[in-house]
């Protein structure tokens, strides 16, 4: 894997999260917007939309660099949009940088031919 892709799978990895929790504050301040009169769905749902928008930016730049199937760039399309689908994609993400590691390492020391 070279810098390029390590690197746009490690930006998509690091907004996974907080994607993840803004979406989930956004549904708790939707709830509380209903049953109190508190209203911070205006601010989350800007910091919820920013973190999307920087979410599908890295996503298809990941896609485009890491020559995703068609399935997993949908997995990780779809991931973005559940509730709690951004710390899926950020678990599976480090899992796959971890694993490119060791193949390196393996490559460097010879012990693989790939």
């Amino acid at each position: 894997m070279d810098l390029k892709t390590a690197t746009a799978l490690r930006r998509l990895r690091l907004v996974s999260a907080p994607e993840a929790i803004s979406f989930l504050l956004l549904l708790v301040c939707s709830v509380l917007k209903r049953t109190t009169d508190f209203n911070a769905v205006p601010v989350m749902g800007a910091v919820h939309g920013v973190l999307f928008i920087l979410y599908v930016i890295f996503w298809a730049d990941a896609w485009n660099r890491a020559k995703w199937s068609l399935g997993t760039a949908a997995l990780y399309f779809v991931l973005s949009v559940l509730p709690t689908g951004g710390f899926f994609a950020e678990r599976r993400l480090r899992r796959e940088a971890e694993d490119a590691v060791i193949a390196s390492r393996a490559r460097k020391e010879g012990v693989v031919n790939a």
